[in-house]
């Protein structure tokens, strides 16, 4: 892996083919939009936003799991860790 023009490039890449129409292709390059390099920071955003709602869930699924803790526990171990030290 490398770092060309602040995007990370895996050594081991592939090709993803996108069919836009002709005339945005031509509006992109008018405006001097580096299309190439947009879609491959998008993607990489978009896979991110994609884990980060699948891990969500999972910590989801396991709140749901563990269930409601009652009570304060954080007070309770302080509590009693201070009650052993005296």
């Amino acid at each position: 892996m490398f770092t060309l023009d602040g995007v990370t490039v895996s050594t081991l890449s592939v090709v993803i083919s996108l069919r836009v129409p002709r005339k945005l292709k031509e509006e992109l390059e008018e405006l001097g939009v580096d299309y190439v390099k947009e879609m491959k920071v998008f993607l990489e955003e978009l896979a991110k936003r994609k884990k980060a709602e699948q891990v969500k869930l999972e910590m989801d699924k396991l709140r749901e799991s563990i269930g409601k803790v009652e009570g304060n526990k954080a007070v309770e171990f302080i509590r009693e860790d201070r009650d052993e030290r005296q």
